[in-house]
C-alpha cells in the first residue's frame, strides 16, 4: 500500500513539472508550455476574428471548433493544477493547497476562461451573457510570461515601480477630478445641457488630460478655454510620468544585469560525482540521513535526463548522480556550473537568495563563505567575497563552462 502511494505521488509530482514552467532539460515540459502558449493565442485569436461578420458567416464552424478544443484544455489543465497543488504549495495540505490556488488570482482566471464556455448548457436563457465572459480569458495572456524570462521582465519592472505607479495613478485621478469641478464651475451656466453636475465634466478632463482630444464635450466660455489650454499642457506632463517611470525601471533591469557581469569574477570549481549503484548504502536513503562528513555536501542530482536539487528530503535511487563538493573527476559526460566571486559593487551583496533578480532556468546550489560550504536556502544573505556556484541557462560576459 506504501510502495502504491509512493508511485502515485511520483506521477502527480511529474505531472506537476510538466505543467508548470519547464528548463532547457526537461523537454516534455517546455513542450507543454509552448502547447499552453499556442492554445492561449488560438483562443484569443478565434474570439477577436468571431467578431468580423464575415469570418463568422464564412468560417463561424472552424472558429467554434477551435474555442471547444481551446476551451477543453483551459478545463483540463486547470484540473491537473488542482490534482498538483500540493506541489505548487508544498508547506500546506492538499486541501489547503488547492484552496490557495483556487482563490490565486491564476486559480481564478484558470477557471473563468473555461467555466461561463459550460454555463449555456445548463442555463440556456442566458447565453448571450455569459459569452461576454469570453473577454476573460484574453487575461490568460499575462500568465505567459511565467514560460518566459524575456516577457516576465515587464512584470518584475511594473512590481518593482509600483509604488512609483500607484503615486502617478493617484495624482492624475485627483487632477481629473479638480479639473472636473472647475469646468463645471466655468460652464455649467453657459452650457446646462452639457455640464449638468460636477461629474459631467469628467469625461471632458479625461480625453483632455489622456490628449485623446475626442471635442465632443468642449468648453466655449473665455475663462473655459483658458482653463482648458492649461490643463491640456498639464496633461502632456501626467501622462510622461508613467511612461518615465517604466523607462526608468527598464534601465534598471538591464544595468543590473550588466553590473553583475561586471563586478563579478567567474572561476571554474571542481567537483566529484558519484555514481549510485543498487548495492550502494546511500540508496533508498534522504539526504539529511546521509551522514556526509563536515564542509562536504550534495550540489546536485542528475537522475536521468533532469537535474534535481538536493533538498534534505530528497530520497536516492539506483543510478542516479551525485555531484558533491569536492575534487575533479573527468569523464565525457558532464553538467555545466559557474562560480561567481562577489566583488564590492555586485547588486547581490546584502540579498537573500530568494529575493534574487535571476531567471527561473538559474539554480544556485551552493554558496562558500570563508572556505565553508553553505547550503543556499532561501534566507542566506549574500556577502562580499562569497563564491556562489550556479547551474544556469544564461549566458554572463566572459563565461567559461565547468565540467564536472
Amino acid at each position: 500500500m506504501e510502495e502504491n502511494r509512493k508511485i502515485w505521488m511520483q506521477r502527480r509530482r511529474r505531472v506537476w513539472e510538466i505543467i508548470e514552467p519547464g528548463t532547457a532539460d526537461d523537454f516534455v515540459s517546455r513542450c507543454y508550455d509552448v502547447f499552453t502558449t499556442l492554445m492561449t493565442v488560438v483562443n484569443v485569436l478565434v474570439t477577436v476574428l468571431y467578431t468580423f461578420d464575415q469570418m463568422e458567416l464564412n468560417h463561424g464552424s472552424t472558429l467554434l471548433l477551435l474555442e471547444s478544443v481551446t476551451v477543453a484544455f483551459f478545463a483540463i489543465e486547470y484540473g491537473l493544477r488542482i490534482w498538483t497543488a500540493l506541489f505548487t504549495y508544498p508547506n500546506l495540505s492538499d486541501a489547503r493547497a488547492i484552496k490557495k490556488y483556487v482563490t490565486s488570482f491564476s486559480g481564478l482566471i484558470d477557471f473563468l476562461s473555461f467555466f461561463p464556455y459550460y454555463l449555456p448548457i445548463f442555463f440556456p436563457s442566458g447565453a448571450a451573457v455569459f459569452r461576454m465572459f469570453r473577454v476573460i480569458r484574453i487575461f490568460r495572456l499575462f500568465q505567459i510570461n511565467a514560460y518566459y524570462d524575456s516577457i516576465n521582465v515587464i512584470a518584475e519592472v511594473i512590481s518593482s515601480k509600483r509604488q512609483q505607479l500607484l503615486s502617478s495613478v493617484f495624482t492624475i485621478a485627483l487632477l481629473m477630478l479638480a479639473s472636473s469641478l472647475c469646468m463645471y464651475s466655468l460652464e455649467h451656466e453657459a452650457q446646462p445641457e452639457v455640464f449638468t453636475n460636477a461629474f459631467s465634466g469628467m469625461w471632458w478632463s479625461v480625453s483632455t488630460l489622456l490628449t485623446v482630444g475626442y471635442g465632443d464635450i468642449y468648453p466655449v466660455t473665455t475663462l473655459g478655454k483658458i482653463f482648458s489650454i492649461f490643463i491640456t499642457f498639464l496633461g502632456v506632463g501626467m501622462v510622461a510620468i508613467p511612461t518615465g517611470i517604466i523607462s526608468a525601471g527598464f534601465v534598471d533591469q538591464y544595468s543590473r544585469l550588466k553590473k553583475l557581469s561586471e563586478y563579478a569574477h567567474e572561476e571554474d570549481v571542481h567537483f566529484i560525482k558519484v555514481n549510485l549503484n543498487r548495492q550502494d548504502g546511500w540508496v533508498g536513503r534522504q539526504i539529511m540521513d546521509l551522514g556526509l562528513p563536515h564542509g562536504i555536501l550534495v550540489a546536485m542530482i542528475r537522475r536521468g535526463g533532469e537535474n534535481i536539487v538536493p533538498r534534505g528530503n530528497v530520497v536516492l535511487k539506483p543510478n542516479d548522480t551525485l555531484v558533491l563538493g569536492a575534487g575533479a573527476l573527468k569523464d565525457n559526460t558532464h553538467i555545466d556550473l559557474k562560480e561567481i566571486v562577489l566583488l564590492k559593487h555586485n547588486p547581490w551583496n546584502g540579498m537573500r537568495i530568494r529575493d534574487l533578480d535571476i531567471s527561473r532556468q538559474t539554480i544556485i546550489v551552493m554558496v562558500k563563505r570563508n572556505g565553508v560550504m553553505i547550503v543556499p536556502k532561501g534566507e542566506l544573505m549574500l556577502l562580499e567575497g562569497d563564491r556562489v556556484i550556479l547551474y544556469t541557462q544564461e549566458r554572463f560576459s566572459n563565461a567559461s563552462k565547468i565540467e564536472i
